[in-house]
């Protein structure tokens, strides 16, 4: 019964300006998919990542989502496993998958490491790439490095990836990145090339130049869209290779 080309303008000031702030990404769930009714799974476990169902136009859609409220939205072990299980569950069962990004990177530290990121955070990215359901993302401000890479890129197999003017999508945060390559400058050298920085990569305009954008949409856009990409995508015929099974990372 809702409105498949429905607009909520209030979506257009959900994401801060200042990309430092926290916002609650389940706000922006909320008002995309139908009558804002959103079934969480596992809520008190890993709550950096979000993952649940919806339904868009009457379709079931799986949902993963970062959490900029809890721990900025990185990925770390925990998150990992729930994030790539909840993946396989909806290829297991047909059910289009919906990403929506807002990934700082991997959560670093000597326990993170001794225990094995990159190991857990490999498995979701196998679970994306093995998954033949319809994939769509949304990236609705940070995406950064290997995390960006991860949560359901064109570079993995995505379909349909849409992007926030807000959005950023480079290796590393501007701060971070000129203090690394201009180390030696001097703050008035250094404050000039953070300019040059922000203009050329903190956008999504390049991201989409080089095709790893399919459109930079108006938040408020967002539900319409994400329904037509899965109108397009909904006779999508994928199959793995014939094989008994990949090797996952386990």
């Amino acid at each position: 019964t809702d409105e498949t080309n429905r607009e909520d303008t209030s979506l257009d000031t959900i994401v801060p300006v200042d990309p430092n702030v926290p916002y609650d990404m389940k706000d922006i769930i909320e008002r995309v998919v139908d009558n804002g009714y959103f079934f969480e799974v596992m809520p008190n476990f890993a709550k950096n990542i979000i993952i649940g169902f919806a339904r868009l136009a009457g379709r079931s859609v799986g949902i993963v989502a970062n959490q900029p409220a809890y721990l900025a939205g990185v990925l770390d072990i925990d998150a990992s496993d729930k994030a790539s299980r909840f993946i396989r569950f909806c290829d297991c069962f047909n059910i289009p998958l919906i990403t929506f990004e807002d990934v700082p990177g991997f959560l670093p530290g000597y326990t993170q490491e001794n225990n094995g990121i990159i190991r857990h955070g490999a498995k979701i990215v196998y679970a994306f790439a093995e998954a033949t359901v319809p994939k769509l993302t949304v990236i609705t401000r940070k995406a950064y490095g290997g995390a960006y890479i991860v949560m359901n890129s064109k570079q993995t197999g995505a379909d349909v990836n849409f992007a926030y003017p807000s959005a950023e999508i480079a290796v590393m945060g501007a701060d971070g990145a000129i203090n690394i390559l201009f180390r030696k400058a001097d703050e008035a050298t250094k404050a000039k090339e953070l300019e040059a920085y922000k203009e050329k990569f903190a956008t999504p305009y390049q991201a989409a130049e080089l095709g790893y954008i399919d459109e930079i949409i108006y938040p408020r856009q967002t539900r319409k869209r994400l329904i037509q990409a899965l109108e397009m995508t909904e006779n999508k015929m994928q199959t793995n290779p014939p094989k008994k099974h990949g090797n996952m990372p386990l």
